[in-house]
């Protein structure tokens, strides 16, 4: 049977209102009359609402077909459907998910189509549809439709009849990459079978490499690293364990070291350089527990740990450690977690750190003063004065032992005690200045950790000053960057208690936000809870297919409701479709 275009659908980005938010979206398209032009970018009149998810050169035109439209009327028990229905460019009867191959071409009226990947869907066509598991359902049922890229640009129009001109290499379908990615299993051969299709978009590609190289590491196959980037290293033990304070030590005037050792005298696991535990403080018998994520600041050891703990106005866990914990007391305490670790290579390394964000890079430069590497070595630290400049002294031994190792400090607001060119180099704040005074390689690992602004506003620099993205590494202490597609920009709040009376069920403690909340039923997952506790969150699909949502699940278990495509890897929840078994404790 010959392919035709039944209908030319497009659509401007426009608000609407969803859940309490207001989300720009262009998923709604409505078929046009006449001919119509097809750009390299789009349909003429027709545009995207959200950049990195849909559109450009690779995602310029969608296409579903008129058979998965009759499909999910019977299965929905619907007859209201109209053209454009799912968000698409092009609705099309014939061109099969499982017939069309990645990299065949077709000509339609005056333009050229090569087909680049299967469409990636998000919440947005759940609200087209209003229907929320709808980017579930499309990938479980194998009916995602998939994307044209513009060879040559042309006038198309409805009746348009659509002819085959050349097939993609290796003759893979559209269904079979789409399953290959989002489904469980993903054969090796299969994988670099994919990887040979010259179409295959930029996004995909990289999927499919990050696949083969968990492989080629040895990496543990759960999850899939096709979808997120690794959270670091498996966890090496679940929940807690019970270490005890050997030592408690000052640092500075409001910082205060706990070295930690297994109160069962088994070995612990030794950590990567930057790793971060979670502690289970209980300050009161009678209160509920509270949980703190802080880096391992000492040199990785199976023996014990060392954590730093800053005393901010008004903050309970620090006050806690500082007038109540003593030596002897015993502490519930996590497996190192993390992917903010150093490096192998011999690359230049800067560590670029603020107050209490000199921890995980101070274990780094544990490390490689251990041995006595021969890496060029700058350490570059920014503190108030001399009474808020933990680690001075043990960060300026360690770089004696380093044969390339170099330091500045910036004071920025010195006492008339600290010493010029003793206690700090130069008044002022870290920033670009810095760099080209004082002649730092931009071909270095950049590893920088200290309060946001600093943190926010060295990354931008860095990047224009020409660094690579992926020579830039970041720790944040506290709830890391939201990532919220398509949802229009809202002032920052602060973590605070859901509004209105809270739930009576497991207690939900948000590690990062230092937030612990009882669950409620009338959530449906932990990251409604968590939106509405503003506690910053990433997702796209709201359904657990994409895995944008993994988070690090340091203690308890959790159950999905919808369960998700693929599991996510150990240690780790899919906190946009699961509810909690018991009491839990997730890193946000």
């Amino acid at each position: 049977m010959t392919a035709r275009l039944l209908s030319v659908n497009v659509g401007l980005p426009r608000d609407t209102a969803w859940r309490g938010k207001t989300v720009h979206t262009a998923v709604w398209k409505a078929p046009v009359q006449g001919r119509r032009m097809v750009r390299r970018l789009n349909v003429e009149g027709d545009g995207q609402g959200d950049l990195a998810g849909h559109g450009g050169e690779q995602r310029a035109v969608f296409v579903y077909q008129i058979d998965s439209y009759r499909y999910w009327q019977s299965q929905f028990g619907r007859n209201d459907f109209t053209y454009g229905q799912f968000g698409e460019n092009f609705t099309v009867d014939g061109l099969s998910d499982q017939e069309v191959c990645i990299g065949d071409r077709y000509r339609i009226g005056g333009a050229l189509f090569e087909v680049t990947q299967p469409r990636v869907t998000c919440y947005r066509i759940g609200i087209r549809m209003d229907e929320p598991q709808m980017a579930a359902l499309l990938v479980a049922h194998g009916r995602p439709g998939f994307y044209f890229r513009v060879l040559e640009e042309g006038d198309v129009a409805a009746d348009d009849e659509i002819v085959q001109v050349a097939a993609g290499p290796e003759r893979m379908t559209v269904f079979d990459v789409n399953a290959l990615l989002y489904m469980s299993g993903h054969p090796r051969s299969q994988v670099e079978r994919a990887l040979r299709i010259p179409a295959l978009s930029i996004g995909w590609r990289t999927s499919f490499r990050a696949l083969l190289e968990q492989e080629r590491s040895g990496g543990a196959m759960t999850g899939n690293p096709g979808l997120d980037p690794a959270l670091g290293p498996l966890p090496a033990w679940p929940g807690f364990r019970a270490l005890r304070v050997s030592r408690k030590d000052r640092e500075s005037g409001s910082v205060t070291s706990l070295v930690l050792e297994p109160a069962d005298g088994h070995p612990l696991s030794a950590p990567l350089p930057g790793q971060f535990v979670v502690l289970r403080l209980r300050p009161a018998p009678d209160a509920p527990a509270l949980m703190r994520s802080y880096s391992l600041s000492g040199e990785p050891s199976a023996k014990c740990y060392r954590v730093s703990v800053k005393r901010e106005a008004h903050g309970a866990a620090g006050a806690y450690i500082d007038d109540k914990l003593r030596v002897g007391d015993v502490l519930d305490v996590s497996a190192p977690r993390g992917s903010f670790t150093l490096r192998p290579g011999d690359t230049p390394v800067v560590f670029l750190s603020g107050g209490i964000g000199a921890t995980p890079v101070l274990a780094m430069l544990h490390v490689l003063a251990a041995g006595a590497s021969s890496r060029e070595v700058w350490w570059l630290y920014g503190a108030r004065n001399r009474s808020e400049h933990p680690f001075a002294e043990e960060a300026g031994a360690l770089l004696k032992a380093l044969a390339h190792g170099h330091s500045h400090v910036r004071y920025s607001m010195p006492g008339p005690e600290d010493r010029p060119g003793s206690d700090f180099d130069a008044r002022g704040h870290l920033d670009m200045g810095v760099f080209q005074e004082l002649g730092v390689p931009r071909t270095a690992d950049f590893y920088i950790c200290g309060p946001p602004g600093f943190m926010r506003d060295l990354t931008a620099g860095l990047a224009a000053w020409g660094v690579a993205a992926s020579d830039i590494h970041t720790e944040i202490f506290g709830s890391g960057p939201s990532k919220t597609p398509g949802i229009s920009e809202a002032p920052l709040r602060k973590s605070h208690l859901p509004v209105g009376s809270t739930g009576a069920g497991p207690l939900i403690s948000f590690t990062r936000s230092g937030l612990d909340v009882r669950w409620d039923p009338a959530f449906r997952s932990v990251l409604e809870l968590a939106e509405a506790c503003d506690v910053p969150v990433r997702w796209s699909c709201r359904t657990g297919v994409c895995h944008t949502c993994k988070t690090g699940l340091v203690a308890g278990v959790v159950s999905y409701r919808p369960r998700p495509i693929e599991a996510p890897a150990d240690g780790n929840v899919l906190i946009c479709c699961c509810q909690p078994q018991g009491d839990i404790a997730i890193d946000l």
